[in-house]
């Protein structure tokens, strides 16, 4: 590559044709005076044709977009006060549950205990217009069951549509048992006596220990299935049969999975009952003002920012500002190209903000090349020589820089909610594509350029 930058660089014009075509908006009959003809250009026609039925398009929150905000009080009667909050947490990750399902984008729900001891949940839900429809998603309360492997030769069931997801990767005929969430008293975390591992154990009813019992008797050495929403969420193998109405559900897990587990059990052991309080339709008013004003504070600082690299550094600055061009057009690109996955980044306020912060920091990386150059220079070396010393020695500085970056971007997005998230996912792209921005995209530019 250093004998040869031309390769490197015909790469580079790939990905920006690329990222043009993926970043630019669909065109309908634009006149083109010089071929005199009208052209019409959408990326998602040729998506279509290729057999890829998602749109690419930028995902924007609720603060953008608008949607829909949801109050619910929860009814915390008959739960007893040492489960309730484990109860709220506990519909708190299946309504999560049912948002994701329907592919809502970026959804927050949260909760709270007010003074007087009621409990409330909110759900915010990007880009749902439609109360009812709103309202369906989040549902009722959390059905927990049981299923398990029909008797050969009974009846089987016609259509697997009908049948919760997941169902018929571990079951080839199920059959509902007559098991339920309100057979379980109450679901926590152990740790099994000889390995040390997380499991999750299980106390039954008086009545739900003798349904144990004999669905357990059958199905010895098969799998057993536990649905939650219509989802399937664990299949333990029955290893013996239980009587005593005290199961535990051992395996693989971490103990975080052990939590979750134990949370979803909880939320059809422990139904909470939902009463609307309010639902409003949010409006993207405010956010729309919000994005414009940080469009016109970033489109300003990037012309400061090229400006005073032009002005500071010269040719090389100039250079280091076309890269930072391609570094804009390659971030936007994979924020589109990102809503052809399950795991689309969500455009919020917070990480437009963190998008333009990246700017800067692909700026950073470039002057701490160019001062290195600028020294190695005043030593005497030539030009060539200053180049690749220059970036040989001040790479050490800007990935020790981004990486430290990169940890506050996890920690930020593992303990985070919400925009939190949202900023520290795009904020995390941002540093990647700004080292490949500086180390690869500029030095190509500078060798090709002054050799």
């Amino acid at each position: 590559m250093r004998k040869n930058p031309r390769l490197l660089l015909w790469f580079i014009i790939a990905l920006t044709i690329v990222a043009v075509l993926v970043d630019i908006p669909p065109i309908n009959n634009f006149y083109v005076g010089l071929i005199n003809k009208k052209i019409s250009f959408d990326i998602n026609t040729f998506l279509h044709t290729v057999g890829i039925n998602n749109n690419l398009e930028f995902r924007k929150g609720l603060d953008i977009q608008g949607g829909t905000s949801l109050t619910y009080q929860a009814d915390m009667t008959g739960i007893p006060s040492g489960q309730q909050s484990s109860a709220l947490k506990a519909e708190q990750t299946v309504i999560e549950r049912r948002v994701n399902l329907f592919g809502v984008s970026e959804p927050i729900v949260q909760t709270a205990t007010l003074s007087n001891g009621q409990s409330r949940i909110i759900v915010e839900l990007p880009g749902i217009s439609d109360l009812n429809q709103a309202e369906g998603i989040v549902g009722t309360t959390a059905q927990l069951s049981f299923w398990e492997e029909g008797a050969s030769g009974s009846a089987k069931i016609a259509s697997s549509s009908a049948l919760p997801l997941g169902l018929t990767s571990v079951l080839t005929n199920p059959h509902k048992t007559n098991l339920t969430g309100s057979d379980i008293q109450q679901t926590s975390v152990t740790f099994d006596q000889n390995t040390g591992k997380p499991q999750v154990q299980l106390v039954f009813t008086s009545q739900g220990q003798q349904k144990f019992a004999d669905i357990t008797k059958r199905n010895i050495n098969k799998p057993l299935a536990i649905v939650l929403d219509n989802q399937l969420i664990e299949a333990p193998t029955v290893q013996t049969a239980i009587l005593t109405g005290d199961a535990v559900i051992s395996g693989s897990f971490t103990t975080n999975q052990a939590s979750q587990l134990s949370t979803e059990l909880n939320a059809g052991a422990l139904p909470v009952s939902l009463t609307l309080l309010q639902s409003q339709v949010v409006g993207p008013t405010l956010g729309l003002s919000s994005l414009q004003k940080s469009l016109v504070a970033g489109i300003l600082g990037f012309i400061i920012i090229v400006l005073f690299m032009s002005i500071l550094y010269g040719r090389s600055g100039i250079i280091a500002s076309v890269a930072l061009t391609l570094y804009t057009l390659f971030v936007l690109a994979i924020f589109k190209l990102s809503s052809l996955t399950p795991y689309g980044v969500t455009l919020t306020l917070s990480g437009i903000a963190g998008f333009i912060l990246s700017i800067g920091m692909a700026v950073d990386a470039n002057i701490l090349i160019f001062e290195r150059m600028k020294e190695e220079k005043r030593l005497g070396k030539p030009r060539d020589a200053a180049i690749e010393i220059g970036f040989s020695r001040a790479w050490t500085s800007i990935r020790d820089s981004n990486v430290s970056t990169l940890i506050t971007s996890a920690v930020l997005y593992k303990f985070g909610t919400g925009s939190v998230k949202g900023f520290a996912l795009v904020l995390a792209i941002g540093v990647l594509i700004s080292m490949f921005s500086a180390i690869v995209v500029t030095r190509t530019f500078l060798r090709v350029v002054y050799k």
